[in-house]
């Protein structure tokens, strides 16, 4: 298990092949991911199919990370930063279980994440996108310092994306 990060209330690490089951029921609840493109994994085996499959810490160096909380050391869902090769930029990113919803989870991780990306990583510039109707994302992403910079569409529906810039 690779530790990338810790905050307060969480450990952050390296997805595996042990948290399929997790990952599987995490993207079940049509409410988690309502505002994200995505559809439910088929079963627990595409599930782990995927995370066997995800190449990102290998390409890029990071990208999703399962976040793990420190009081039950339960999986309560994933927070992490992903390169987008074609656009040639990095975006943060984070989905939780519902009922960890309202903790200040996404807060405490998403934070955490950027911070790391541009004291650790070195990133210049992070973005974050979220459907226009998806208020408590937008809400994250604002906490945690990203400004609206442009409309976008997010799976055929009308989205927007947030910036942050570091120099140096």
């Amino acid at each position: 298990m690779k530790i990338i990060l810790e905050t307060k209330r969480l450990i952050l690490r390296e997805l595996n092949i042990d948290d399929a089951e997790s990952f599987y029921k995490l993207n079940l609840n049509v409410n988690v991911i309502r505002y994200t493109g995505d559809s439910a994994f088929n079963s627990i085996d595409a599930a782990k199919e995927f995370l066997e499959n995800y190449q990102d810490y290998k390409l890029n160096g990071y990208g999703r990370w399962a976040v793990i909380n420190k009081e039950n050391n339960k999986f309560i869902g994933w927070c992490g930063l992903k390169y987008d090769e074609m656009k040639q930029e990095t975006d943060i990113g984070f989905r939780f279980f519902e009922e960890e919803w309202n903790k200040g989870y996404a807060t405490e991780s998403a934070q955490a994440c950027l911070n790391y990306g541009f004291e650790k990583l070195h990133l210049k510039r992070v973005i974050g996108r979220a459907m226009k109707e998806n208020k408590n994302s937008i809400k994250v992403l604002e906490k945690i310092g990203l400004e609206y910079e442009k409309d976008a569409e997010l799976a055929g529906k009308e989205a927007v994306i947030y910036k942050i810039e570091r120099n140096g």
